[in-house]
This record gives C-alpha cells, sequence and structure tokens, in this order.
C-alpha cells in the first residue's frame, strides 16, 4: 500500500515518464515544405543546397552543433557545425537581422521596415543579375575567411532546423540519410 505522502510522489514519476523517449527510438526528423528527408543504405549523410552539395562519412563525424550569436551588433547567425576528421570544417548557417529580436518596440519595428526594404532590393538585384545572390554565403575579408571550412547559406530557420535534425538523425542512428532543400 502508498502511503499518502509517497502517492503525489509516485503519480508525478508516472506523468513525467510518460515524456521520456524509449532509448533507440529515434524521432523522425521534422521537415517542411521546402525540404526533404529521406534515408538512404549506405554510411553517408548528404545535403544538397541552393549553395552546392555537401557529403560526409558518418563514422567521421567528431561532432554535431548548432548556436546563434550576434555578428557585427547587426546580424542574428543561427548556425548548424559538422566537425569531421579530416581538413575541412562544414558550417551551415541562417542569418537574421537583429531587428528580428527586437520587433516589439517602435524603433524595431522602424527598424525592420529599413531590414526588409534592404531584402527587397537584394532580391530585385538577384533577379537582375540571375544569380542567387540572397543564397550566397556572406564573408567580409579578412575577418570571415577560414581555411578549411565549407559554408553554406539556408534563406530560413525551418530549413536549419531541418537539416540540424537530420543530421543528427543520421549519426545518432549511423544510417545515411539525404537531405536536399528544394
Amino acid at each position: 500500500m502508498i502511503s499518502k505522502t509517497l502517492l503525489p510522489l509516485a503519480v508525478i514519476a508516472l506523468w513525467s515518464a510518460s515524456f521520456i523517449p524509449v532509448q533507440g527510438q529515434a524521432e523522425p526528423p521534422a521537415q517542411s515544405q521546402k525540404t526533404e528527408d529521406s534515408p538512404q543504405a549506405n554510411r553517408f549523410w548528404q545535403a544538397t543546397l541552393p549553395g552546392g552539395h555537401y557529403m560526409v562519412a558518418l563514422d567521421r563525424i567528431s561532432s554535431v552543433s548548432r548556436h546563434r550569436y550576434v555578428l557585427d551588433g547587426a546580424l542574428i547567425v543561427d548556425e548548424v557545425t559538422i566537425d569531421a576528421l579530416g581538413q575541412a570544417l562544414a558550417r551551415f548557417y541562417y542569418i537574421s537581422p537583429i531587428t528580428d529580436a527586437a520587433s516589439g518596440s517602435g524603433t524595431g519595428a522602424a527598424a525592420a521596415r529599413v531590414a526588409e526594404r534592404g531584402a527587397e532590393l537584394l532580391d530585385k538585384a538577384a533577379r537582375t543579375a540571375g544569380t542567387g545572390i540572397h543564397e550566397m554565403v556572406v564573408k567580409k575579408f579578412p575577418e570571415t575567411t577560414h581555411a578549411r571550412t565549407i559554408e553554406y547559406r539556408l534563406l530560413s530557420a525551418e530549413e536549419l532546423t531541418s537539416l540540424h535534425q537530420s543530421i543528427r538523425s543520421a549519426w545518432e542512428s549511423g544510417r545515411g540519410r539525404k537531405f536536399n532543400v528544394k
């Protein structure tokens, strides 16, 4: 018989245990409508992105990370990094104006309008030039030029989240995956 003091603890323990995933159960990666993620019958993770193609052997990956930082006081960079044994580090990132974080204030709203107008002009220039300028990696020489670094820019936080979930799922399960941004 459970005493009156242990009963609430037992109920809490059972309730919280329902949220713990069963070991070995892989959570399927979330997919946006702009991405595809599928299992592959090999030992590689592949990503086909607007800026190119990346492929890595799963047994060569030493770490996968995701982090955010502020760049030059004006941009928020949300980045996934894949470190593999070898000579290159892969970086996948999404950039948003810092005004996105301050959108609730009057100053933030005004700055957001300026940033939105800048994005429109960049998109127009890309269409005119016939290139995907807005999809290209952003660098400021020499500060952001890194030897042995492979970089890809994604156009939404959702795409980056899907990519991160795909690489984690492949690495944790040891089963190949192919990720594609449409």
